[in-house]
């Protein structure tokens, strides 16, 4: 049995963390949150140590060391922004990281933090449970095995709306979230590249902060992608079954049909990273690079544009 830590426990995804460290008979010691609105926590480690500030969070950690009592793992599932200082925190404690995506905001903090990695002999593992759903496994399997001499077409839409709250909470702030693009993207970023091999073209055709298109070319593929928390950019018949949610991948013109199978995705993740098996920070630096040119590099209109513009 390894022991936890976590980082952010009333956040949206916290709950995933905590069911994947339950399903994995391990054990939550500690955990942190500036809002006290953790009543989740009962239904997995209900004798949790919780702290709302960080410096005691962090002396009861120093304080379980001194006994002899060590956290193995700490779990990171805090705004964007802030995902590189705990990430950096749970290194110095003597614990390995588990973090969500996106991992940093900027390519260059990788760097910085693999550096870390070897100061203090431990290990940061990302999330991409995108990797580990059947269907898109099978997808990466297909085009490997294909060996297509021309690059597959692909659209990519995903549609989440969000209501007022979410301009007013950090979500909403491009400093501390990324913007759109990384905020719904990033993992969708980051299948592609797995998919479709390294990144040739990046191109921004909008990039606003509710929604964000443009046109991503790699090894494999060319890709026009459009995402959206505007439920007016909804499709009729979606609006009709009053669904707040469209996801859509085509890859000439064949619908990828994946949308079951995300309920146990991160305890599979939990699962291979307790193996040794879980994805190494070097692994989400092509989606990183995506994300980051998408939000500096403005908009230009030089390759095909999505549908939805």
């Amino acid at each position: 049995m390894k022991n936890f830590g976590l980082i952010g426990a009333a956040g949206y995804i916290a709950p995933r963390h905590l069911k994947a460290i339950k399903d994995t008979n391990n054990n939550l010691v500690c955990a942190l949150d500036k809002f006290d609105s953790v009543g989740v926590m009962d239904s997995y480690f209900p004798n949790a140590h919780f702290f709302v500030e960080f410096e005691r969070f962090d002396r009861h950690i120093e304080k379980l060391k001194r006994n002899g009592q060590f956290l193995d793992y700490i779990s990171i599932c805090t705004p964007n922004y802030l995902h590189d200082a705990h990430i950096r925190m749970a290194l110095r404690a003597g614990a390995d990281a588990i973090c969500e995506k996106p991992l940093v905001l900027n390519p260059w903090n990788i760097d910085a933090l693999q550096e870390i990695e070897m100061q203090y002999g431990k290990q940061i593992h990302t999330i991409l449970q995108l990797r580990l759903h059947p269907s898109i496994i099978q997808l990466r399997n297909k085009i490997k095995n294909q060996h297509s001499k021309t690059k597959h077409e692909v659209d990519l839409t995903y549609i989440t709306s969000r209501g007022k709250w979410y301009d007013i909470s950090w979500k909403g702030a491009l400093e501390k979230s990324g913007g759109i693009a990384t905020n719904i993207g990033v993992h969708f970023f980051d299948m592609l590249s797995w998919i479709f091999g390294k990144v040739q073209t990046i191109e921004t055709h909008l990039h606003e902060p509710h929604k964000a298109a443009g046109y991503l070319e790699f090894e494999n593929a060319r890709v026009r992608w459009f995402l959206s928390i505007d439920a007016n950019d909804l499709p009729l018949d979606i609006k009709e079954k009053q669904q707040r949610t469209f996801r859509s991948i085509t890859v000439g013109g064949q619908e990828l049909e994946f949308s079951n199978g995300f309920t146990d995705l991160h305890t599979l993740s939990y699962q291979e990273i307790l193996k040794g098996n879980g994805f190494a920070i070097n692994e989400a630096k092509s989606s990183i690079e995506i994300i980051h040119a998408i939000r500096s590099q403005g908009e230009t209109n030089k390759y095909d544009k999505h549908p939805f513009l």
